[in-house]
């Protein structure tokens, strides 16, 4: 019972940050990895407050657990120190939401209160995939960015690569981390 009354919690955070990030960017939102993780994040509660925790319901707790936790290091290590305004992305709006409150409270919850899963890959393919989308749609000029390591056209072939190896490792770190953590 404390699982499901903990995911109520970040159901209702996720969708007090979708309520302020979803209306202006409506179905542009998921070219954003942010979106998408507090999207898995938001399905993921939803399904095990309804459902409680069968298999594939905590293997997608798990998947969303580790894109929450990419998406808080890639904001705090590598969006603001490129300029980012911390008080925009961590503080204030969705960011307050997207980027802190949902990413720290639903892993939190999900290391001390639900069933753990070892599919230790499947966020790194996830992330994967959803990379070399971008790096795609950024390269036949469908998107620009939306942000600066997909920007294919304003950086070297060599640092788009680095970028892919540094955030493939992280997610990689993460991943495995979660699951240690978790066991």
């Amino acid at each position: 019972m404390t699982a499901r009354a903990l995911c109520l919690i970040v159901l209702l955070l996720e969708l007090r940050g979708m309520s302020l990030s979803l209306p202006g960017r409506k179905w542009k939102a998921l070219v954003f990895y942010t979106q998408l993780s507090n999207l898995v994040t938001a399905l993921s509660a939803l399904l095990l407050a309804l459902l409680g925790q069968p298999p594939w319901i905590t293997v997608l707790r798990y998947l969303s657990t580790c894109m929450l936790v990419m998406t808080f290091f890639v904001t705090t290590c590598v969006l603001i120190p490129m300029g980012g305004d911390p008080k925009k992305l961590l503080w204030s709006g969705n960011g307050l939401y997207h980027h802190v409150l949902c990413p720290v409270l639903s892993t939190a919850f999900y290391l001390l209160a639900e069933e753990h899963s070892n599919m230790v890959w499947l966020p790194v393919l996830v992330t994967f995939v959803y990379g070399m989308t971008m790096l795609y749609l950024n390269g036949t000029r469908k998107v620009d960015g939306p942000y600066p390591f997909f920007q294919v056209h304003n950086q070297s072939v060599l640092a788009t690569v680095l970028w892919m190896v540094v955030l493939m490792a992280v997610m990689t770190g993460i991943s495995a981390g979660v699951w240690a953590l978790g066991r």
